[in-house]
C-alpha cells in the first residue's frame, strides 16, 4: 500500500511538472500537450465502449478523425481543426443511422477531439491566454480538492447516490465556494480590475467541473470498468484525472465563443473575454 502511494505521488509530481511546463511555454508545446491529451481520450473512450473491439471499422474512422484534428490543433488551424470536428462527427452520426454503429462513437468524436481544441484555444500563443488556462486550472483543482474535504468533513445527502455514492451536496457546494476564490485569486493578481466580472465564469466552470466528474463516472458504471485505463501509474487513466478539466474548458469555450457573438466580431480568446484585453 505504501509502494503504490509512492507511484501515485510520484506519477502525479512529474504529471503536474510536464502540464505545468507546456502551460508556461505555450505555443506549440502547450498545442502538442493539449492534442496528446485528446488522442489518449479517444483510446481510452474507444477501449470502454467497446468500439475498439466490437466495431473496428467505425473505430478506425474515429481515429483517423482524431489525428487529422491533432494535427490541425498542433499547427494552430482553429478553423480547420473545428471544422474537421464537425465532418467527422458527421460522419460518426452517419454510421449511427444506417448501421449499428454504437452511439457512443459520435459522441467520442465530439468527447476526445472538442478537448484538445478547447484546450489549445484557452492558452493560446500569449500572457493573456496564459493566465486563462491558469484561472481554469485554479478553478477545476480548487472544485475538485475541496469538494473532497468538504464532502467527507460535513457529509450529508449525497449529489448523485446511483452514479458516485460518495459526492455530497456538501461538498458539491465547497468546491464552487473555493472555485470561486481560487479564480478571483489568480485573477487579482493579474487583471485586478476584472475580479468582479470572473466570479460568475468561475461559478459556472465549477458547476460543469463536477459536471465533467459524473459524466464519467456514469460512462464507467454503464460499462462495469473502475479505471478508464492503466496509462497513469497509481491514478488510472487520463479520463480520470481531467474529466473535471474537459467539461470546464468545453463550457470556457462555449463561453468564449458566446461573447464573440455579442461583440459581433470574430471568435475571441477566453482570456480576452475574461479580462477585456
Amino acid at each position: 500500500m505504501q509502494q503504490e502511494l509512492k507511484l501515485r505521488i510520484l506519477s502525479g509530481v512529474i504529471l503536474a511538472v510536464i502540464v505545468l511546463l507546456a502551460t508556461w511555454y505555450g505555443g506549440v508545446a502547450f498545442s502538442l500537450l493539449s492534442a496528446l491529451i485528446g488522442l489518449l481520450i479517444y483510446y481510452e473512450w474507444s477501449t470502454i465502449t467497446r468500439l475498439a473491439t466490437e466495431q473496428p471499422v467505425a473505430n478506425a474512422i474515429g481515429w483517423v478523425g482524431q489525428v487529422a484534428i491533432a494535427v490541425a490543433v498542433v499547427a494552430g488551424t482553429f478553423r480547420y481543426s473545428l471544422l474537421l470536428l464537425s465532418l467527422f462527427f458527421l460522419v460518426a452520426v452517419g454510421f449511427v443511422l444506417v448501421s449499428k454503429t454504437s452511439r457512443w462513437f459520435p459522441t467520442g468524436m465530439m468527447y476526445a477531439g472538442l478537448t484538445g481544441i478547447a484546450l489549445s484555444s484557452i492558452r493560446g500563443a500569449d500572457s493573456v491566454g496564459l493566465v486563462a488556462m491558469l484561472f481554469v486550472f485554479a478553478v477545476v483543482w480548487a472544485t475538485d480538492i475541496l469538494a473532497y474535504f468538504v464532502g467527507r468533513a460535513i457529509g450529508g445527502p449525497k449529489l448523485a447516490p446511483k452514479i458516485s455514492p460518495g459526492k455530497t451536496w456538501s461538498g458539491a457546494i465547497g468546491g464552487v465556494v473555493s472555485a470561486v476564490i481560487a479564480g478571483s485569486l489568480v485573477t487579482y493578481f493579474a487583471f485586478p480590475q476584472s475580479v468582479v466580472f470572473v466570479a460568475p465564469i468561475a461559478f459556472i466552470l465549477s458547476i460543469c467541473s463536477q459536471a465533467g466528474d459524473l459524466f464519467e463516472s456514469f460512462i464507467k458504471r454503464r460499462f462495469g470498468v473502475k479505471d478508464s485505463s492503466r496509462l497513469i501509474p497509481g491514478h488510472g487513466g487520463i479520463m480520470d484525472r481531467v474529466d473535471g478539466l474537459i467539461f470546464a474548458c468545453f463550457a470556457a469555450f462555449l463561453l468564449a465563443g458566446l461573447f464573440s457573438l455579442i461583440k459581433g466580431g470574430e471568435m475571441t480568446s477566453l482570456g480576452a473575454a475574461l479580462f477585456g484585453v
